[in-house]
């Protein structure tokens, strides 16, 4: 890398080996240069003419200097940095190689310079060369392209193909089969810059974020419209609430401007911003109904669903009569309490034995008698415990 004033000025033409920073593509007669070479050659003024491959005699007299500069100035010397290999580099061009007697014409090579080649130059540059940086981004679905980490949007249905973005210090330039499509000027990583012409029709107002923009666009409604858009839109985050808006605007397309503008003026009467309630308010044709009067007082008792009394429901449980009442088992008669919503009842219920006789009896059931152990006549056996009732 050589600094730009040490260079004396701009020769006409210059012969390089096929360098992959000059030439993309080696040919003897029509080769193929690097797109960022080519521009600093064109900036600056001179023109290219590489080497042949394996051609060392198209530019003998450069060839043969390399073995001077390699013995004379690089040899035995610990160079630093870049830096120092500058600084050595000019006193060593200055005074070794320059002021010593060239061993083909006899002539100091700096005394030459000055007399004969320097008036054949172009003028020197004046500022350090801008280097540019050369991209191939491709085309997102947002109409944006990526080029250093910023992004930059990009006109046309170009999405899914590969352009050629060339930016400098100060602009960015795209180009699309060797033609310039956009210039945008260079931002941060990080950055954005967009043209509203760039995208489709209808989504620049959401793509660019412009709040006051879709305000417009919900006053055309109505005033109360706009307002409700407005309230819906005031937030720290309001580009977070541009899709609501846009649903208001949608009702305003499906249910007509006359009846959105009468819900949105009685949600805001009531203060109540949500797009969702007039949505609801519009299905059922309640933007214009009267405000209900609220009820004195308002009951939140469910009624009974039965109609019976309670203790028409109360569960019986049979217990054992008092021990101190002496007596042949066949006079103890359980006693039966009724649980229910009057308090507990003690009644005494009938023997089980003659309650499964009196049934049997009736039906002459001898069958269902002998099932239950119980004989036709009066008898001391006693009947088994069944599920419904327990003797205890």
């Amino acid at each position: 890398m050589v600094d730009h004033r040490h260079i004396l000025g701009i020769f006409a033409v210059v012969i390089p080996d096929n360098m992959s920073a000059i030439v993309d593509t080696a040919d003897a007669v029509a080769p193929r240069f690097n797109a960022a070479f080519l521009e600093y050659a064109q900036s600056r003024g001179f023109v290219i003419d590489p080497a042949r491959v394996r051609s060392p005699k198209d530019k003998p007299k450069v060839e043969r200097q390399v073995q001077y500069v390699r013995g004379s100035y690089f040899a035995g010397e610990d160079i630093v940095d870049l830096a120092d290999a500058q600084r050595r580099a000019t006193t060593w061009c200055a005074t070794t190689a320059g002021l010593r007697t060239h061993g083909t014409t006899q002539w100091r090579p700096l005394e030459v310079f000055r007399l004969e080649e320097a008036p054949l130059l172009a003028p020197a540059p004046s500022e350090r060369y801008d280097l540019p940086l050369y991209a191939t981004p491709k085309v997102h679905r947002d109409h944006h392209i990526e080029v250093d980490k910023a992004l930059y949007s990009v006109p046309g249905n170009l999405i899914g193909f590969r352009v050629n973005a060339r930016a400098d210090a100060l602009l960015v330039k795209v180009f699309h089969r060797g033609q310039l499509i956009k210039v945008h000027p260079r931002q941060r990583q990080g950055g954005r810059h967009s043209d509203a012409c760039d995208l489709p029709t209808g989504t620049e107002v959401y793509a660019m974020r412009d709040i006051e923009a879709l305000k417009a666009m919900a006053a055309v409604h109505g005033r109360s419209v706009g307002a409700y858009a407005t309230a819906l839109l005031d937030s720290p985050l309001p580009w977070t609430r541009m899709r609501q808006v846009y649903r208001l605007l949608g009702l305003a397309k499906k249910w007509g401007a006359t009846r959105v503008e009468a819900a949105c003026g009685r949600a805001l009467e009531a203060e109540a911003v949500d797009v969702g309630l007039i949505a609801r308010m519009l299905e059922r044709a309640t933007e214009n109904a009267p405000p209900a009067e609220s009820a004195s007082t308002v009951s939140n008792v469910i009624p009974g669903r039965f109609s019976r009394d309670a203790s028409d429901f109360a569960t019986a449980t049979l217990l054992p009569r008092p021990r101190d009442h002496l007596g042949p088992p066949e006079s103890r008669s359980p006693t039966m309490i009724l649980a229910g919503s009057g308090g507990v009842k003690n009644v005494v219920a009938p023997s089980m034995r003659e309650r499964v006789r009196a049934a049997c009896s009736a039906t002459n059931d001898q069958d269902r008698l002998r099932r239950f152990g119980v004989s036709a006549s009066s008898g001391s056996r006693r009947a088994p415990t069944t599920g419904f009732c327990r003797r205890r």
